[in-house]
């Protein structure tokens, strides 16, 4: 018998997210969803995770029995603090500390933080986060560092052996479409094109090759491009 049987996947309802999903479900034999209302502007990402829940119990017969119970956890405090372009309506700009003001100072520290405290009632064994240090705007709480004093901290303060996987810590966008293409094949590729949500302005107007989304923000410009890679790569093979 494996030695975690059980996870708790941080899921917004977009690609990073969702390809964790389709990998946590390829792996445990039950798995659990959470999801953060922080006042965040692409508030459409929550809109779109019961959708993205739904189909994947319809469409991989092998992963809706593993799929259990969703929760959806508040978090106004990050937007009372204020300053970040994800939760006020400023443009998007890099700061003097060089990070770009799309950094929402510890929301992955709250994150995890409660996701290991709903994992311990809920008898999880492993919390399963899509933050990357390859493809990403060199936010301090989304490396590999941060999650491992993370892992250590939770497990400590719970008294409970919480395990923290990053799927995606050491891969780029390109490969992260690659990941979804081998663990659900076309189907599961165009799911993820068509219903999830990236883009940090919440546009779902505009209709692009890799999905919908402004095309022009940060979010966007990683996901374009990981998808160009992708489909040249598909092309070659």
């Amino acid at each position: 018998m494996p030695l975690h049987t059980t996870a708790l996947v941080l899921f917004s309802g977009g690609q990073d997210s969702t390809t964790c999903l389709a990998d946590a479900l390829s792996r445990y034999q039950r798995v659990e969803t959470l999801g953060f209302d922080y006042g965040q502007r692409h508030r459409v990402e929550l809109d779109v995770r019961g959708t993205i829940l739904a189909k994947m119990r319809e469409r991989f017969a092998d992963w809706a029995p593993r799929l259990g119970e969703d929760h959806v956890l508040t978090l106004a405090a990050l937007a009372q603090l204020g300053g970040s372009s994800l939760t006020e309506e400023v443009a998007f700009e890099m700061q003097a500390d060089g990070l770009p003001n799309t950094f929402v100072p510890g929301r992955n520290l709250l994150f995890l933080t409660l996701a290991g405290a709903l994992a311990y009632r809920r008898g999880l064994q492993v919390i399963v986060t899509g933050v990357c240090e390859t493809d990403f705007s060199g936010y301090p709480d989304c490396r590999d560092d941060t999650m491992k004093a993370m892992q250590l901290a939770l497990s400590l303060g719970l008294e409970r052996r919480l395990v923290i996987e990053t799927p995606l810590m050491w891969i780029d966008k390109a490969e992260t479409w690659q990941m979804a293409h081998r663990l659900g094949g076309e189907p599961l590729v165009d799911l993820i094109v068509e219903e999830t949500h990236t883009c940090y302005l919440g546009d779902r107007e505009h209709r692009q090759a890799w999905g919908y989304g402004c095309g022009e923000c940060p979010a966007c410009d990683l996901r374009k491009k990981g998808w160009e890679r992708y489909a040249a790569r598909l092309q070659q093979s």
